[in-house]
């Protein structure tokens, strides 16, 4: 069997005006043919302040605010979003989640979802982090 490399596919980093992970030595997302793919978008202001310290549902809004922030900064967006990885520091704020998932990915089919928990995140005080892959139509 033989294996024939094909012409490479360019991969472009997507940022945002205020890049709250440029600090960090990390993209925001990586655009690759006609999909992106998003590092894990935390509750942080783009000044990369941690939003609603102690609030779940303000920390979601926030990383589900940056994610669409990413996903439209590399031509995609949420209703575009094939994959998700949620993780959480508690798994009892699943039911909060899915109320926030069927408002911000309401179309059919339904995106595919993996929701996890972790003991602790990058940051104390975060609560959500949520990464995806999206489609560039």
């Amino acid at each position: 069997m033989s294996v024939t490399q094909s012409t490479a596919v360019e991969r472009v980093r997507v940022s945002a005006e205020h890049d709250w992970y440029e600090s960090a030595g990390i993209s925001l997302g990586i655009r690759v043919g006609n999909l992106v793919f998003t590092s894990g978008q935390a509750p942080v202001d783009t000044q990369g302040a941690t939003v609603g310290v102690g609030d779940f549902e303000a920390q979601a809004r926030q990383a589900l605010a940056n994610l669409s922030t990413v996903l439209t900064n590399a031509g995609s967006s949420l209703a575009d979003t094939v994959k998700a990885t949620v993780f959480v520091t508690d798994i009892t704020q699943q039911d909060v989640f899915a109320r926030l998932r069927a408002e911000h990915f309401p179309d059919e089919p339904h995106l595919a979802e993996s929701f996890v928990e972790v003991s602790s995140l990058a940051d104390p005080e975060w609560m959500i982090e949520i990464e995806a892959i999206g489609l560039i139509r």
